[in-house]
């Protein structure tokens, strides 16, 4: 069964809490809004991945089907959730391609990346539950953002750079940190 990769055109958001470059207690974990052009294609590649684990079923009467790996989370926005540990960590590079290799790079809710991604089948060890999961190829860092301001699978970094192309934004090398506004409050009661 070949399995195509998604890769997201424009930048997505990254939403909620986020461990891309270094793990929590929980390990690495991404989750982003994507909008529901996307969502149509992950629903056709869905009912065409989930033929094949239907043939692989012990019992496919008694089967049960897991919901898909995204959630509608207000009109027309969807949110992804991955999760990883060390040995299938996707590669992360930046703008231009180049690798980011700092784990304290600020990648946290609010930033924005393209993410390349695939949609793979799975059939749990009872062998009656079954789904899909995504699973990241590649991501790229286009702006990271922070409380102190906003900086505008198996392929290895260069075939993930190629994937993505050069865009304009945050560069490892150069980063270019403009300061947050403060927020002010009303105080008129």
């Amino acid at each position: 069964m070949a399995q195509s990769i998604h890769v997201t055109q424009q930048p997505v958001v990254l939403e909620g809490y986020q461990a891309v470059l270094k793990p929590s207690k929980f390990g690495y974990s991404l989750s982003a809004l994507v909008d529901d052009k996307l969502v149509e294609v992950l629903e056709a590649d869905r009912t065409e991945t989930l033929k094949w684990a239907e043939s692989k079923l012990k019992n496919p009467k008694r089967s049960t089907l897991k919901p898909e790996p995204w959630e509608e989370v207000s009109e027309g926005k969807y949110k992804v959730k991955f999760s990883w540990n060390e040995e299938n960590r996707p590669p992360v590079v930046d703008t231009e391609g180049t690798p980011i290799t700092d784990v304290n790079t600020p990648l946290y809710s609010g930033s924005t990346v393209k993410l390349a991604f695939k949609q793979k089948p799975y059939i749990l060890k009872d062998g009656v539950t079954y789904g899909t999961s995504l699973k990241l190829v590649g991501i790229q860092v286009v702006t990271v953002a922070s409380a102190a301001g906003v900086d505008r699978g198996d392929l290895d970094e260069t075939e993930v750079a190629a994937l993505f192309g050069q865009t304009k934004g945050y560069k490892a090398s150069e980063p270019n940190i403009a300061v947050a506004e403060p927020e002010v409050e009303d105080d008129d009661f």
